[in-house]
């Protein structure tokens, strides 16, 4: 049966970050959400080294959308020639207007931020963002994924906290995640799991513990070799 999105149920921790009633977890770090997804999926995935034209991100966890924002302003930075392909998929898509309270924590992207809050609708859309173009796929990753029909050179693993939203972390979706995953294609994650990584590991990943971003001592990173 298709699954029917549905707004987030937030709260707002010092009157600027959103935190998920549903999974008491808060969209982004506490300690700068920027540098975060910068720390993990950018450079947990060697990017911008890795980033040329046709390049496929996919997204579990869409949320504010940051983690596409802080890409965006990367591809930009790099001057190089070329579209990236950018998909996420998210079970609970954001209101433009609790995106537009999130995103004012940070300026540094405020104009790119802008350009996404005018494409983008609380459900299935396609658009395009500073060249990259994007595709969200609303609804549970555990239904959806198994019937996409493409491959991502490149993964964000951004649900929340595996013990506060375990069915986005379970051995079979990141059995799919490896699936669709392109010949020598990465992850990046903030968590450090031990279920999570031997489930991607068993997904025909090489898996790698290193530092975490601020409070965080760990998180993991992998390339697919099977």
């Amino acid at each position: 049966m298709p699954h029917d999105p549905q707004s987030p149920d937030l709260d707002w921790r010092e009157g600027a970050i959103p935190v998920s009633r549903r999974f008491d977890d808060p969209y982004f770090s506490l300690a700068g959400g920027l540098e975060e997804t910068r720390h993990v999926f950018l450079t947990g995935n060697n990017l911008p080294e890795r980033l040329t034209d046709g390049f496929h991100i996919a997204e579990l966890g869409f949320g504010t959308g940051l983690n596409l924002l802080a890409l965006a302003l990367m591809w930009q930075k790099t001057n190089r020639p070329g579209r990236l392909r950018f998909t996420t998929f998210e079970a609970y898509p954001m209101p433009v207007s609790d995106m537009a309270r999130a995103h004012e924590a940070f300026p540094e992207i405020a104009s790119l931020a802008a350009d996404l809050r005018a494409a983008y609708r609380p459900g299935p859309c396609q658009f395009t963002l500073a060249d990259i173009e994007v595709t969200l796929i609303a609804g549970d990753a555990r239904e959806a994924l198994p019937n996409w029909s493409e491959k991502a050179d490149a993964w964000f693993l951004d649900g929340f906290s595996p013990a506060k939203n375990p069915e986005l972390w379970s051995a079979e979706l990141m059995q799919q995640v490896g699936l669709h995953t392109a010949p020598a294609g990465s992850f990046a994650t903030y968590t450090a799991a031990g279920h999570v990584r031997r489930s991607l590991q068993e997904a025909g990943f090489t898996v790698t513990r290193i530092p975490g971003y601020a409070h965080k001592r760990h998180m993991s990173i992998g390339q697919r070799t099977a």
